[in-house]
């Protein structure tokens, strides 16, 4: 066979372009350019080159033709739109961003989630240890990791690394364990068998902080039972002070006489006797010494703490307030539940604004004299200009009263030097928004644990928190049902059925 100019340039360009693709090959297995891949590639290059060299004319002549033109421009226009969307898609890679438009945010991280893994100053290591991985662990760690440069995640298989497991305590397959420095937590599942945001972040808290604080709630009166597990109980709110790295505590002022020293905060929450006057002294002298405290008042009740709200310029009125803008009725509650859209400016509450709050059965909270200035204080919750109040719930007819008509207060954040501490109270008219069966709903959760946060000056903590999904189950009546049935499995079919038979009739 012969070799002319033609067969020995097409020889060229395709060992050439052989030898640049097995260069490639090669270097994209390896992960690095070793000494023979380097020598395909420019062997590869001066081949391809000196075929394009020789068959030059060729190649001029062959895109001088009306269809080589043709396959020119569109050769041309695929690489165009090829590169355009490798740049879009290495843009989107540099500068990833997620749209979530559920209504609840239930795929984008809280406020809370990213303060706290936004703000890691130490190096936090999440660990997975199984064979296998789990996607939506994998993805969830992906939305974290985007965060925080201090932030790891990785997979680790027990038995091919099992001094791993060991170092990090790791007792069963399927473990999560977050990691900083000497702390260890381990992620415990949900009911579900899956690993949830507030889980994650909890145990990132609990790692990355030495001091665990302890939130004291008052008993002895009636107060809200952090073990009460029924609808008025504060179980959840135990769970939830937990989660955040408190330690919870239950206190009696008269055996204890006083606060101790290892509350952090002490809670009052709706007290239905009132404290004997040993009692209310004990609380003011320690909030006289840089106390800080939570006092949840419910209407209908005397706790006997006047003399203590006094000296804090705070007025807790003798009523009960009543919603009469109807709004309440969008979310299923009555007239007897304010719900609270306006907010003072304070860390607690700067998160909430545009956020909904309700308060079963309550009294008005407010700042006894405006023009006192040695408290700093400011009136959180405000009700809607529709509400007002009334003395007591024995009222035979209530109709609205201009005379006492809102924008009524439902609670007071106070502070005030004492030395070189700086107490802070909290007076909300109302502890029913706390409780299990409330708390978890609209921002009532977000308003306590914010209140908790501030009064504990941990005020990086003052946040939104994550979000379970809104219950959209539609309920009827077995008449609505039968309605429904009728409608979509007999009329709709029907008339469709219908339509097709008369255009048939028309078009034979």
């Amino acid at each position: 066979m012969k070799w002319n100019r033609q067969k020995t340039t097409e020889f060229l360009a395709s060992v050439g372009a052989a030898l640049l693709i097995a260069g490639y090959l090669r270097y994209s297995i390896q992960g690095e350019l070793l000494l023979f891949s380097k020598i395909l590639l420019i062997a590869g290059g001066v081949l391809l080159l000196g075929g394009i060299v020789l068959g030059f004319g060729r190649i001029v002549g062959f895109f001088s033709k009306r269809s080589s033109k043709l396959g020119t421009n569109t050769a041309i226009l695929t690489l165009a739109v090829l590169a355009i969307l490798g740049i879009l898609n290495f843009v989107g890679y540099r500068h990833h961003k997620r749209f979530d438009l559920t209504s609840e945010k239930l795929y984008s991280l809280s406020d809370q989630t990213k303060k706290i893994v936004g703000g890691l100053k130490t190096d936090v290591t999440i660990l997975r240890f199984s064979k296998t991985s789990e996607a939506s662990l994998d993805d969830l760690m992906t939305e974290y990791k985007y965060l925080s440069p201090h932030l790891k995640f990785q997979n680790v298989d027990p038995q091919e690394k099992p001094e791993v497991a060991k170092e990090y305590g790791a007792r069963r397959v399927g473990d999560v364990i977050v990691a900083s420095g000497l702390h260890r937590e381990n992620v415990e599942p949900g009911m579900q068998g899956g690993y949830s945001e507030e889980d994650i972040t909890s145990a990132i808290l609990k790692a990355t902080r030495d001091k665990v604080r302890t939130v004291c709630f008052v008993t002895g009166h009636g107060e809200k039972s952090l073990t009460d597990d029924q609808a008025g109980g504060y179980s959840q709110v135990d769970q939830g002070l937990k989660k955040e790295n408190f330690a919870t505590n239950s206190i009696n002022l008269v055996s204890e006489n006083g606060v101790p020293s290892t509350c952090d905060v002490v809670v009052i929450a709706g007290p239905t006797q009132g404290y004997f006057a040993q009692e209310a002294a004990l609380m003011g002298k320690y909030l006289d010494g840089g106390g800080k405290a939570l006092i949840e008042v419910d209407p209908e009740k005397d706790p006997k703490l006047d003399d203590l709200f006094k000296a804090w310029n705070v007025g807790v009125g003798k009523n009960v307030v009543i919603d009469a803008s109807g709004v309440g009725r969008l979310v299923g509650t009555g007239p007897v539940v304010p719900l609270v859209m306006e907010y003072g400016e304070s860390p607690i509450t700067k998160n909430l604004q545009g956020k909904m709050t309700f308060f079963p059965l309550a009294r008005t909270a407010s700042i006894a004299d405006k023009s006192k200035t040695d408290t700093q204080s400011v009136e959180l919750l405000k009700t809607s200009a529709r509400s007002f109040t009334i003395p007591n719930l024995n009222q035979k007819e209530v109709k609205f009263d201009p005379k006492t008509a809102g924008p009524l207060s439902l609670g007071v954040a106070a502070s005030r030097k004492s030395g070189d501490n700086e107490t802070r109270l909290v007076v909300i008219g109302n502890s029913e928004f706390a409780s299990n069966q409330a708390v978890g709903q609209a921002g009532n959760g977000d308003l306590f644990f914010n209140t908790i946060d501030w009064l504990a000056q941990d005020e990086n903590l003052i946040s939104i928190r994550p979000k379970s999904a809104a219950n959209r189950r539609v309920t009827m009546t077995k008449s609505q049902g039968m309605a429904l049935f009728w409608l979509d499995q007999i009329f709709l079919p029907g008339i469709v059925i219908f339509s097709g038979i008369y255009i048939w009739w028309k078009r034979r």
